[in-house]
């Protein structure tokens, strides 16, 4: 043979075609199809870890930062000097010097993850007890001295603007013996206890030394929220205290005075204790959810463990450590576990949903290749190589697709851990690569005779599906159980969170075995009636698919996944609005400095000028009411109770309006003094709390208090009163009592402009304070966690919707060609256009009817069943339960959640299959209608 020719003949020989190149050319649409839902799925799975790492970090560092310094800071601190050291000695320990050593001693200590803000940290020297100061100019709310406390603090000139006069500072050396120094104020100081520049104050006990401390500058912090001013807020603001022990109670007031660093030594001449202290700021910017653990662990050593003893060989022996931060830890902690289990459901539902959509598609691929297939399988093709050439061609369009879905949540998402991320698109990829060769696979196993009739008349279920059954139908039972038992508050299990959804496939498996039965019984009737139309389509609803059950469960588990998200947001929004109107105990409220301060005349008209105000009620309240005990053997401490006085007409209607504790009003009336009472005092009725009324008990009880001395009987027992938020109150005729200036108004109306409402109040009294409904309400919505949280139900719901109409879409696509050779097929007997429009339309109905009520149905059932088990306080308020206005939030049916989405599936069923009707009207009955077409 030539060489030659051999060659040429070699170059001619036709080349076999790559498989996949092939197929991807054949089919473009299908494959673009498959690849936009494989990167919407992947996006889906790999952003929602990263979502909740991200708002679990957001809220970690929510809560260190908005948390008041005081609780955030870490404060290292020693006692005074020892006696027994000379005095130069415990002079030298307060110096500046000593004490800048220490804190940078201390600071090298602290272990990671605990890093500090050099910038908002400082130290120095205080005096533990505060003196008095015995100036006679100074302010006496109730005839008691006002205290101040000196502090020696570094940084000063650094953190403080000077408007009047300068920093204090020291003329030679200070020792103990200096009985004068130099000080400043801030200005909130010098405003509340008429302290000027140039002022002289003289501290101390009578009979002891007096320290005296000349003003010399009035300061303004430049970061009055920071660290170094709100770690001890006293140093920026002052506040009055009570003075235990003293009846009426005394009120004084307690500030601070700012002395130089170098004037720490004078404070050893005085009774006040100085102590020096250290305090570090922390910085947060760095911390995550997953620094909890160890952060705890480090604060505990700290605070009595390892870390602490470091310190004490650092500094001082008796140093101790001081933070309430473990506290704000163990807040956010118990906050995240309780919103965690609530989110999984949704993300359990939705990654179900997703799950089945892409089996779906699978086996819409599969069917549409079943005769490709099958010929493959004549010829000789095994499974394992018919297998692989559909994993090789699925997996060229999916795993671009994964990456592309997790590099865009990557970039959408930030602040986010990789492994959860990267786990999440590598399940995608598994689930998007296996659909299509798993169904091709299983559907292929043995041979089918062409023509097979492939519906739910002829399947008949196996032994292992209803073992399958049965296992998951235990599965949902012991899970809707143990939510209702356990419930969500203390952390829950994957099972438990996994209960909405086990429901659902528990009700999707009994409608597919059920719903052929009222089918087929509407259908013998339907065949004695004149048109065919109705009996067509409900013998063929009845005849439907076996494979149906998929789109079935897709739709079951979306509707009721958006059932159960509307129904969280629903009773997340319930409870706020509870929340807030618990707060301020109507739709606005202006009160006096603690509801202790009497209203000024003429706020009442005030309020009732504002546009939007329809009624006020006036009400006088006093907080600490001192219950007698119910006998002398009761020594119980009484419980924190209100005593609430208002005109009993408008006070009863604002109950009733609100919702709160409604009575009538002939609760408060007054009756007449008895014969024979000795004083002839009238007697009020009350409406009291359950812990007041089991407290005092049936009868008549003298009650003195700030308002005035009266006999009290209790005639109607309430939970809830709107003037005050406490759990204890007593409510009586407040034009009964001896002062009845009214200290609180209680506004009701719609559209109340804040704005307006300050401005018409503050013109009377700058210190009153207003607050309104709608500003209560969004003070509950601070926390990263709960906006996170809330935001990640409405994605689900918003997917679960997107899910929902893909899988009705596959399922009438799949059925589409078979619905069109019928629809052909009986136009050559004599349909008309119409006729056939309305066969499909009513064919494709029934399922959709069946999963719309299904769903609506399912989805009231799961939240009833599950109702019990979920509390949405933690998720609804940014409270702990002990501060939360509301004890407890749980879910609600919410009807625009059941209907809308149930209705939307009829409606998109009935629309496609009216588009699918009017389609093969146009391609004729010749088209559809070839030789040997076995549909």
């Amino acid at each position: 043979m030539n060489p030659r020719s051999s060659r040429s003949e070699g170059r001619r020989r036709p080349m076999v075609a790559p498989w996949v190149r092939t197929r991807l050319r054949t089919a473009p649409g299908a494959a673009v199809t498959f690849g936009v839902l494989v990167l919407f799925t992947s996006f889906l799975a790999a952003a929602f870890p990263r979502a909740v790492d991200s708002y679990e970090n957001h809220g970690l560092r929510y809560d260190l930062t908005d948390a008041s310094a005081s609780r955030s800071v870490l404060e290292v601190s020693t006692p005074q000097p020892p006696l027994e050291l000379p005095q130069a000695a415990r002079e030298d320990m307060l110096r500046p010097e000593p004490l800048a050593d220490a804190h940078r001693a201390i600071s090298g200590l602290l272990p990671e993850p605990l890093r500090v803000d050099t910038a908002q940290s400082a130290y120095g020297a205080k005096t533990a007890e505060p003196l008095k100061g015995r100036d006679a100019w100074l302010p006496r709310p109730q005839g008691a001295w006002p205290e101040f406390s000196l502090v020696a603090q570094s940084g000063l000139a650094t953190h403080s603007d000077v408007r009047e006069g300068r920093l204090p500072r020291t003329d030679g050396q200070v020792t103990s013996a200096t009985k004068e120094m130099e000080a400043a104020v801030t200005s909130e100081t010098a405003k509340a206890l008429g302290i000027k520049n140039g002022s002289v104050l003289h501290l101390g006990e009578p009979g002891v030394p007096v320290l005296t401390a000349r003003i010399t500058g009035i300061l303004d912090p430049r970061e009055p929220h920071g660290s170094y001013w709100s770690a001890d807020p006293r140093l920026r603001t002052p506040g009055l205290l009570v003075e235990p022990g003293t009846s009426p109670p005394a009120v004084y007031w307690n500030a601070a005075l700012l002395i130089a660093p170098e004037a720490a030594p004078a404070l050893l001449g005085t009774l006040g204790e100085p102590q020096p202290y250290w305090r570090f700021a922390p910085v947060t910017e760095h911390l995550t959810a997953q620094d909890v653990p160890a952060l705890t662990d480090r604060i505990a050593s700290l605070e009595g463990g390892p870390a602490l003893l470091g310190i004490k060989d650092a500094v001082d022996e008796n140093a101790s450590l001081t933070t309430d931060m473990d506290g704000i830890l163990a807040s956010y902690t118990t906050m995240r576990d309780a919103i965690a289990p609530v989110v999984a459901v949704a993300a359990v539902g939705i990654g179900t949903v997703a799950a089945v959509v892409v089996a779906m598609t699978g086996g819409l691929f599969a069917a549409r290749r079943r005769a490709e297939l099958a010929l493959l399988r004549s010829r000789g093709g095994s499974l394992r190589g018919i297998g692989g050439r559909l994993l090789a061609e699925t997996a060229v369009v999916a795993l671009p697709a994964v990456a592309s879905g997790l590099l865009l949540a990557v970039l959408v998402v930030d602040d986010a851990r990789g492994l959860p991320t990267v786990i999440g698109a590598a399940a995608v990829a598994v689930a998007a690569c296996a659909a299509l060769p798993v169904r091709a696979v299983v559907q292929h196993r043995r041979p089918r005779v062409p023509g097979e009739r492939d519906d739910v008349v002829l399947a008949e279920p196996s032994t292992r599906r209803t073992i399958a059954e049965l296992t998951l139908l235990v599965l949902a039972v012991g899970a809707v159980v143990a939510l209702r038992r356990r419930g969500t508050s203390d952390g829950a299990d994957h099972l438990v969170s996994a209960a909405p959804v086990l429901v659902g496939v528990i009700a999707a498996l009994v409608l597919v075995r059920l719903h052929p039965l009222p089918l087929r019984w509407a259908a013998r009737p339907a065949g004695r009636l004149r048109g065919a139309v109705g009996f067509l389509s409900l013998a063929r609803g009845g005849r439907s698919s076996a494979s149906g059950a998929l789109p079935l469960l897709a739709l079951l588990i979306a509707l009721t996944t958006a059932a159960f998200g509307g129904s969280v947001l629903a009773g997340v929004a319930d409870a706020r609005d509870r929340a807030a109107l618990l707060a301020t105990g109507a739709d606005a409220r202006v009160s006096g400095s603690g509801d202790a301060v009497a209203l000024p005349d003429g706020t009442e008209r005030a309020v009732r000028g504002v546009p939007g105000v329809r009624d006020v009620t006036a009400v006088r309240i006093e907080h600490a009411l001192d219950l007698p005990a119910r006998n002398q053997a009761d020594r119980s401490a009484p419980p924190a109770t209100s005593l609430v006085g208002a005109d009993p007409g408008a006070y009863a209607r604002l109950a009733g309006a609100l919702g709160l504790g409604a009575f009538p009003a002939d609760s408060l009336r007054t009756t007449p003094p008895a014969g024979d009472d000795p004083r002839g005092e009238p007697v009020l009725h009350a409406v009291a709390s359950p812990g007041v009324a089991e407290r005092l008990g049936k009868g008549r009880h003298r009650i003195v208090s700030m308002a005035g001395t009266f006999t009290v009987e209790i005639s109607a027992v309430r939970s809830r009163t709107p003037a005050v938020s406490s759990a204890e109150f007593l409510v009586l005729d407040g034009s009964r009592l001896t002062h009845r200036t009214p200290t609180a108004l209680l506004a009701t109306g719609s559209g109340i402009d804040g704005k307006e409402l300050r401005a018409a109040v503050n013109g009377m009294d700058d210190e009153l304070t207003v607050r309104l409904r709608s500003e209560a309400r969004a003070v509950f919505t601070d926390s990263p966690l709960q906006s996170g949280a809330e935001r990640i139900y409405a994605a689900a719901i918003a997917a679960g919707a997107g899910y929902a109409v893909l899988a009705l879409l596959l399922s009438l696509i799949q059925a589409a060609p078979e619905r069109a050779t019928l629809l052909a097929r009986l136009r050559t007997m004599g349909l008309t256009t119409r006729q056939g429009r309305q066969l499909l339309v009513l064919e494709a109905l029934p399922q959709a009817l069946l999963a719309a009520g299904g769903g609506v149905l399912v989805g009231w059932a799961t939240i009833r069943l599950l109702a019990p088990g979920v509390d949405l306080v933690r998720l609804a308020l940014a409270a702990a339960p002990g501060a939360a206005p509301v004890d407890s939030a749980s879910l609600r049916a919410d009807p625009w959640s059941l209907a809308v989405p149930a209705a939307a599936v009829v409606l998109l069923a009935g629309t496609v299959a009216a588009v699918q009707a009017w389609w093969a009207g146009r391609r004729g009955s010749i088209t559809e209608l070839r030789a040997g077409d076995t549909r």
